[in-house]
C-alpha cells in the first residue's frame, strides 16, 4: 500500500477516481449520501485551491485509489463549516479542517486510518496550525437504515485525542437517494488541540 499526498497533475489525473471513491464510501451508513460524480469533482478540485489544501491517497501496487482523506485551512470553509466553531469562540485562522476521510471497506483495519491521520496532523502542524477539527454525521441508534454490525468511530477518534464539543453543531443538506430531496443532517463537531 503506497500513502502519498496528490497535487498537480497527480491529483488532476486521480479526481474521477477520488469522486467514485466518496461516492461509494458515503453511500453507506451512517452518511446514506447519494452524490454525483459531477459534483464531486467539482468538490475535490475546489477543495484543492482552498487555503493550506492536502489530499493523501491509498494507492494500491497497482496504483487503484481506494482511500482519501483531505483538509484545509478552516478560515477558507463556506460559513456553513466554519460560523458554528467561530460562535463557539475557536480562532478559524488558527485551525485546520479535515474534510473526509474515506477508504473501502475491504482495506480497513489495517492502519491506513492512523496514517490519513498522521499526514493530515502533520501537515496541519508544519504549517502551523494549533489544532484540527472534523465533522461527523449524528444519527440516532435506532435509525432504521443502522447495519446490525455498524460500529461508529467515536473510539478510534478519541484514541487519536479528538474530543466531541458540546453544543457545538451544524446542519448539512444532501440527498439520500438519486434524485431525493435535499435533507437536513446533523453535523458534529470533533477537535484536537496540537
Amino acid at each position: 500500500m503506497n500513502i502519498r499526498p496528490l497535487s498537480g497533475a497527480d491529483l488532476a489525473a486521480a479526481l474521477p477516481a477520488l469522486a467514485r471513491l466518496r461516492i461509494e464510501v458515503f453511500r453507506a451508513f451512517p452518511y446514506l449520501y447519494e452524490g454525483s460524480p459531477a459534483y464531486e469533482e467539482t468538490y475535490l478540485r475546489k477543495l484543492a485551491q482552498a487555503k493550506d489544501a492536502f489530499i493523501v491517497a491509498a494507492e494500491t501496487e497497482d496504483g487503484e485509489i481506494v482511500g482519501c482523506a483531505t483538509g484545509s485551512g478552516m478560515d477558507d470553509q463556506h460559513a456553513e463549516f466554519a460560523l458554528p466553531l467561530q460562535t463557539a469562540g475557536y480562532d478559524l485562522a488558527t485551525t485546520f479542517y479535515f474534510g473526509e476521510s474515506v477508504l473501502l471497506a475491504a482495506w480497513r483495519g489495517h492502519g491506513i486510518g492512523h496514517a490519513f491521520f498522521d499526514a493530515r496532523e502533520a501537515h496541519a502542524i508544519a504549517h502551523g496550525y494549533k489544532r484540527a477539527c472534523f465533522c461527523a454525521v449524528e444519527r440516532p441508534v435506532d435509525h432504521p437504515k443502522r447495519p446490525p454490525d455498524y460500529s461508529p468511530l467515536d473510539t478510534f477518534w478519541q484514541a487519536r485525542g479528538y474530543r466531541k464539543l458540546p453544543g457545538v453543531m451544524a446542519h448539512f443538506t444532501w440527498p439520500e437517494q438519486a434524485g431525493g430531496p435535499e435533507l437536513a443532517h446533523p453535523m458534529a463537531y470533533w477537535m484536537r488541540e496540537f
